[in-house]
């Protein structure tokens, strides 16, 4: 059996998987990377840090991105919970450039969403206490972490009262963002 089965993706370069699933006595076993696979579908993808994020029902954490040098790929998996994982395209010669769009991922449906650098990501939590695990290409550099305001590039989050951190809540506007991605 193979270790993913890759589905339909939202934006050029993304992949979405949906890993296989075993199933004994004991419970279930997924598989989230497997290097092989991966440079088979065309990812060279090697992480450099890895964190997780608990967000209750109503937090929107976004949009989020790293800028050269320090820009990142990003795999991203809902390991407990359910969240709209939203993205948006900066890489000014993408055929999708400033359209987003967006997927459900839960410890359900064990999808796993691989994103290159130069898309936005933020997500809205749709139950308490959803865990996001993040796996990123390069280290947080502070001094290159970025972000998008979340309610200012025309994605229906179907939320009239967000749960916002004040550093998201400050981000510039699409409009105002000047895009280093080429």
């Amino acid at each position: 059996m193979p270790p993913f089965a890759e589905l339909p993706a939202p934006l050029p370069g993304v992949r979405l998987l949906e890993p296989s699933l075993f199933r004994d006595e004991r419970g279930t076993f997924v598989k989230i990377y497997h290097e092989e696979a991966f440079s088979s579908m065309g990812v060279h993808f090697a992480w450099r840090e890895e964190y997780y994020s608990i967000s209750q029902r109503g937090v929107l954490r976004g949009m989020h991105f790293q800028v050269p040098p320090a820009e990142h790929s990003k795999l991203i998996y809902c390991s407990r919970g359910r969240v709209l994982d939203v993205l948006l395209d900066l890489r000014l010669d993408s055929a999708t450039f400033a359209r987003s769009a967006g997927l459900e991922l839960s410890a359900a449906n064990r999808r796993v969403l691989f994103i290159p650098s130069g898309l936005a990501h933020g997500f809205l939590s749709l139950e308490d206490d959803s865990t996001l695990v993040y796996k990123t290409s390069t280290v947080h550099s502070p001094e290159h972490d970025a972000g998008i305001r979340w309610d200012s590039f025309g994605f229906n989050w179907d939320v009239t009262a967000p749960v916002l951190s004040t550093r998201d809540v400050a981000f510039p506007s699409m409009s105002d963002f000047k895009s280093p991605f080429a």
